[in-house]
């Protein structure tokens, strides 16, 4: 009777070190299942990030390398620039001036540019109010980059069209987000001209429809345009004055995120002028209709 109950402490004891061998054996065949498959997801999480990243820095050098017509009329257009650079914040900024002894008028351009880019007190005050706005360290401490360059076209001997691209970089970002500027400048009289002054009073709405009408043929049709969308009313009517003009197109620019996400798309729309003769205003002040019966040439 002894020999028997020790047989059977043995047999418990090895049975129990079995049913952990097999529970141990299943825990690890779990484990191994489930690691291809959360490091496949981390993988195509990394991808998908590393394919946005790749996809914004085209976006933005496709934007930088667009050419204008800055070289061509070096004669109206002066380049300048200026640059600050302190512990917190960096400022960096070119402009065009145009040439005022060959135009009196010209002044007027010069005067609202210098008063509303090249205001450095401005600028930097706009800087510290938003280190402000948290009392976090992180955001008192945050770096940020300042950056804007233009374009400028010339539509005819009257018009002078010009884009300001302004880049925000913060330190911690991945990537610089932008917004936009466009200007239109009559050099006879000397004055700005705005949306009012090329289109029909009214004509929001239907402009409108010809702009999301070309965003979703851009969508239907371009790669690059997926996770795009139509633009609202109350983001065109902010943006409507926000449009350049360059040869036969009108191109309307919007900030980061309104038409497009940061990573797919464009910044801008572009239109042909003849797509736009419904809306267009049928008279010599306008200036896209003064030398020409057709916006064709």
């Amino acid at each position: 009777m002894k020999y028997l109950n020790l047989i059977l402490v043995v047999l418990l004891l090895v049975s129990c070190k079995s049913d952990k061998r097999e529970e141990t054996i299943l825990e690890t065949e779990d484990t191994e299942q489930m690691m291809p498959q959360d490091r496949d997801t981390l993988q195509k999480i990394d991808g998908e990030a590393r394919t946005k990243s790749i996809s914004i820095e085209y976006k933005q050098k496709e934007l930088i390398e667009k050419k204008d017509q800055r070289s061509e009329f070096e004669k109206l257009i002066i380049d300048k620039s200026y640059a600050i650079q302190q512990p917190d914040y960096t400022i960096n900024f070119k402009y065009p001036q145009l040439d005022e002894s060959l135009q009196a008028t010209n002044r007027n351009f010069n005067e609202f540019i210098n008063d509303y880019y090249v205001n450095i007190k401005k600028t930097v005050a706009d800087i510290e109010a938003s280190k402000m706005l948290c009392d976090s360290i992180e955001a008192i401490n945050f770096r940020e980059d300042r950056f804007i360059d233009y374009k400028i076209y010339i539509v005819n001997d009257q018009l002078v069209s010009v884009l300001f691209y302004k880049e925000n970089f913060y330190s911690g970002a991945m990537h610089p987000s932008y917004s936009f500027d466009c200007f239109n400048f009559d050099l006879n009289k000397g004055v700005f001209m705005t949306y009012e002054d090329f289109f029909n009073q009214g004509s929001e709405e239907e402009l409108l429809t010809l702009i999301n009408e070309r965003i979703v043929n851009k969508i239907q049709n371009s790669e690059l345009y997926y996770d795009c969308w139509e633009l609202s009313a109350s983001d065109f009517f902010e943006s409507k004055n926000n449009f350049v003009i360059n040869d036969n197109n009108i191109e309307f620019y919007f900030d980061d995120c309104v038409m497009c996400p940061s990573y797919t798309g464009s910044y801008s729309i572009e239109l042909p002028l003849v797509d736009l003769l419904s809306v267009l205003k049928k008279s010599n002040s306008n200036l896209l209709m003064a030398d020409k019966n057709q916006p064709s040439r």
